[in-house]
């Protein structure tokens, strides 16, 4: 009989606050976001109309994201945030236009923030994820509003976004391939990684990071000379994934092409791999180009399958209904003038899972905590004048992006001031009465958000570890099919053993989220492992009949 898992989960506390590595390209979010801030606030300055702020951040903040993405998928991502921003804008504004009860304006606060989180998960858009729209949405909710000024706010908000768009875009006039050299870097040094030191977690690690690099270009539109020698250098890199044996790049040699691969001159030009043609190199990107219209159709579809029944991400954005409305009732009852606040920070909180979600929630208390005293030590400098203000927001928008990569908890100490000196732009408030609701709002939103996580359980990510493993399952069944055929057509094999590669990355995150989720059914542990082990046996196998490896004799793939 197999051992049951425990249903409930230790929750870490050392190592929640330790500090990372800043991210590669933590400065372009946060130059991006500098820039599309600065021009619109600049401007109302001059104009004597920073009352008006509120509305132009709401589109300048749109340019936080998409900056992993290649320029010809970013130019749709961004303007469907900017569209998805607009709306949520525009139902706060009315609704805080047509009422004034706390009740309504908390209810419709929660069902935002839900809708968001449900979307922002389903579609995989990244970070900063749904919390910027939780914080946009619930602001203007609660900001004093007349249903005629509607439109010219929502026009403010969407001018502003265009500007961002054009920030978030307008690298691609000097670095179009930038994305694309970045992702196939990192699959690189993942793979150098794995040929270092194999395990279990570097082969995943590095088989996720070629996947992406693979979907980077892709979606990166016609092959160019740079991009097919970039895809060369992938090659390599899931080359040096596929076996453990000496016959590839080792892992200097992969680390050396993955710095030439980021830096600025010329990508590096690696011999081809062994028994590759070049039909291989461009033609899916190609065939991705003229069929860009059926793409977006498979696209509108995987959407529909992740929002249907049965998907794991609608008990977490059950979690954000249930989670931010108790947090806004109680933040109201306890009689805090900002009760939208508690319903931002339950927003934060929800992650994947609920070991996830602790260290949040932990992180979130710490930042907001710090950052209230950080808005205690800056207020008189930012009440010196206008341009002060100004300055002093534009400086925490930067440091915030600059610092949240390290840690989440150190980003909110700086995004805790920037959000309660916006409000500032509306007229002065006392500073210890804004100091003490933020403090409270974090305690309650924090508290009745985790509690509302651990009540609603998310089961639905047990079946989501069955699913992955079925399809992991059935693209292995199919490349064995495909090694196997002697007359197997080149890019059928080769579109085989990227679907499986796929299959195992998900698989994998499968299994993860479910296993830091609480009262779940016992996982098939084994099974997950056997089915991994034996898709790195058929990839390797596939790589092998493709001419990529050369197997040692006794079948030591894995």
């Amino acid at each position: 009989m197999r051992p049951r898992k425990p249903s409930v989960h230790a929750l870490p506390v050392t190592g929640v606050l330790r500090l990372n590595s800043p991210a590669e390209i933590w400065y372009k979010p946060a130059l991006s976001v500098v820039v599309a801030s600065a021009v619109p606030n600049l401007l109302l300055y001059s104009l004597d109309r920073l009352d008006l702020v509120m509305y132009t951040m709401a589109g300048s903040l749109c340019a936080l994201y998409g900056h992993n993405l290649p320029y010809a998928r970013r130019v749709h991502t961004v303007l469907r945030v900017i569209l998805g921003m607009a709306a949520g804008l525009a139902v706060a504004l009315v609704v805080g236009s047509l009422t004034d009860s706390t009740a309504v304006l908390i209810a419709v606060g929660a069902l935002l923030a839900a809708v968001q989180k449900t979307f922002c998960d389903a579609t995989r858009i990244g970070p900063p994820g749904n919390v910027i729209f939780a914080f946009v949405t619930s602001a203007a909710l609660f900001a004093p509003q007349e249903l005629g000024q509607v439109p010219g706010h929502m026009g403010l908000m969407l001018a502003a976004g265009a500007f961002s768009w054009l920030v978030t875009v307008g690298p691609a006039l000097w670095r179009r391939e930038g994305p694309e050299r970045l992702a196939t870097a990192r699959a690189l040094d993942a793979a150098a990684a794995y040929a270092a030191d194999p395990g279990p977690r570097t082969r995943h690690a590095a088989a996720a990071a070629v996947q992406a690099a693979w979907q980077s270009l892709l979606a990166a539109g016609r092959p160019t000379a740079v991009r097919q020698e970039l895809e060369r250098l992938v090659v390599h890199a899931e080359r040096a994934l596929m076996t453990t044996a000496a016959d590839g790049a080792g892992p200097e040699e992969l680390r050396r092409w993955a710095a030439g691969t980021r830096a600025r001159g010329p990508v590096p030009c690696p011999p081809p791999a062994p028994g590759t043609v070049e039909q291989l190199f461009g033609i899916d990107a190609e065939r991705a180009g003229q069929r860009m219209r059926r793409g977006r159709r498979e696209a509108r579809r995987r959407l529909l399958r992740a929002l249907g029944p049965g998907s794991p991400v609608l008990p977490v954005a059950f979690r954000t209904l249930v989670g931010c409305a108790l947090a806004g009732y109680v933040s109201s009852a306890l009689g805090v003038g900002h009760p939208y606040w508690a319903i931002v920070t339950a927003a934060s909180v929800y992650q994947p899972n609920l070991v996830l979600s602790w260290s949040r929630a932990l992180q979130r208390t710490v930042g907001n905590l710090l950052g209230v005293l950080v808005f205690a030590a800056v207020i008189p400098l930012a009440r010196l004048d206008p341009l002060a203000l100004v300055l002093c927001v534009l400086f925490f928008n930067f440091a915030a992006e600059a610092l949240i990569t390290r840690n989440y908890w150190l980003g909110s100490v700086a995004v805790t001031p920037m959000a309660l000196l916006i409000l500032e732009f509306g007229g002065f408030q006392p500073a210890g009465e804004l100091i003490a609701d933020r403090a409270l709002d974090t305690l309650v939103g924090v508290a009745v958000g985790f509690l509302a996580a651990i009540a609603v359980t998310n089961r639905r990510a047990s079946g989501r570890v069955e699913r992955a493993l079925a399809a992991a399952v059935d693209a292995r069944h199919r490349a064995e099919l495909a090694v196997a055929d002697p007359a197997v057509d080149t890019l059928v094999l080769e579109t085989a053993r990227r679907r499986l590669t796929a299959s195992l990355v998900e698989l994998r995150d499968a299994g993860d989220v479910a296993s830091g989720e609480w009262w779940q059914r016992a996982l098939p542990e084994e099974e997950l492992l056997a089915a991994e082990q034996a898709g790195h046996r058929t990839l390797a196998a596939t790589a092998q009949r493709q001419g990529l490896i050369t197997l040692p004799p006794a079948n030591g793939a894995v």
